[in-house]
């Protein structure tokens, strides 16, 4: 079959180390983390990735009152990745455009706030807002986006827990393929650091990253991991039909070239290898390509110590000791679990390795656990690769979603 080939043509991000996609890029080839401390509700001060983008120069002040952070993320992330693609967006047809915002929870920070508030007046309800509702929809975060940008067009969430990211490309480039749409703005957001409940949640799990030194409080793969470090943060794209984005003459970041999404169906948390495998084997197969065809491997890897430890089983069952070009790196290290948001930023993050080759690393690995040691693996400094062709982004989440994205360096 031949189906139109989707290509990225805008990227619009907030991390937790980074407000633009050149200067997430520079952090991480700099080792520049963003892990800081943050005052929680109930449990006093936590490990977090904060974000600090100026969420008042796409929104009024009003706007960013009435509505919610998972929104604001998301139309600073959307505008942004717009105004990188040089779309003339003001004059395209609005109902030609879809939002496709992978989620992995929303409405609990909402809801804290509420219960929080009336609270203080003996939880009189009379005091409870009538932004409630609209605020806790799942579709929230991609509603928000339409309503900002007058986009008329499917806007909606998909809720695919730390595997959203990923999916809200995956399921852009299937509608623009099937034209329902003529511009996807997608991608994942995440609001998750303004809930206690996701902190007590991992804490409860004895899943909650404990450090002395923030900076060094994420680190996959190393032997003293202990646990998520929860962030916030999100990245939407602008993905368009090859022919259309070389029509206006775009620039073009990477072609989606295949994807994989499986579900474990075997425990609410805990990964399964076996079923991880499969999902990145079959988004290889999808793309038509070999593992050794696949120069960087980015993982989901949370610093959890069976997590990362099950994921290093999937990815050696898959490439092996045969792939000499492969270089396996983590993201997290760098800016926390930003949870929906997780696989989008990830893969932005390695897109300008196809201009400069360089393959940023993975920090604060002192002392690597040897049942994560894998061929490839980059470790505490970047390295120059000799050929960056092909990207895959490891997506996984809680009840066993599973979702694995490959871009490949655009050649028309």
């Amino acid at each position: 079959m031949n189906l139109p080939r989707i290509v990225i043509t805008g990227v619009g991000l907030t991390a937790p180390n980074g407000n633009s996609l050149p200067e997430f890029r520079r952090n991480l080839l700099d080792g520049v983390a963003g892990i800081g401390w943050l005052e929680v509700r109930y449990m006093g001060r936590l490990l977090a990735g904060v974000c600090h983008y100026d969420a008042l120069k796409h929104q009024k002040k009003k706007e960013v009152g009435v509505g919610t952070r998972a929104g604001s993320i998301s139309i600073w992330c959307a505008r942004e990745a717009i105004a990188d693609s040089g779309l003339a967006f003001e004059a395209f047809p609005k109902d030609r455009i879809g939002i496709y915002i992978g989620c992995t929870e929303h409405g609990n920070v909402e809801t804290e706030n509420e219960i929080f508030a009336i609270s203080k007046f003996n939880y009189d309800t009379k005091y409870w807002s009538h932004y409630h509702n609209p605020r806790t929809v799942a579709n929230n975060p991609a509603g928000e986006a339409s309503l900002n940008l007058g986009v008329t067009g499917p806007a909606y969430t998909i809720g695919a827990a730390c595997a959203a990211g990923n999916l809200g490309l995956i399921h852009a480039s299937q509608m623009l393929r099937l034209g329902e749409v003529d511009l996807a703005v997608c991608g994942g957001v995440s609001e998750s650091i303004h809930t206690f409940g996701i902190f007590a949640g991992f804490k409860s799990q004895g899943a909650l990253a404990t450090n002395d030194v923030p900076a060094k409080a994420s680190r996959p793969f190393d032997r003293a991991r202990n646990g998520i470090v929860v962030s916030e943060g999100g990245c939407l794209y602008t993905l368009e039909r090859m022919d259309d984005a070389l029509a206006r003459g775009a620039r073009i970041y990477g072609e989606i070239a295949g994807y994989g999404v499986n579900s474990d169906a075997s425990d609410y948390v805990l990964p399964n290898p076996v079923r991880q495998a499969e999902c990145v084997r079959k988004s290889i197969a999808n793309a038509g390509l070999t593992p050794a065809g696949i120069h960087i491997v980015n993982t989901h890897a949370t610093a959890t110590p069976l997590g990362d430890i099950q994921e290093c089983e999937a990815i050696r069952a898959v490439f092996g000791e045969g792939c000499p070009d492969t270089h396996i790196n983590n993201t997290k290290s760098f800016i926390g679990h930003c949870m929906g948001a997780a696989g989008a930023l990830e893969l932005a993050g390695n897109l300008p390795s196809f201009d400069d080759l360089m393959v940023h690393a993975t920090i604060n690995v002192d002392d690597l656990d040897p049942a994560c040691a894998l061929p490839g693996l980059v470790l505490n400094t970047p390295v120059k690769a000799s050929k960056v062709d092909t990207i895959l982004n490891n997506s996984f989440g809680m009840l066993g979603i599973n979702s694995t994205l490959i871009v490949r360096r655009f050649v028309a």
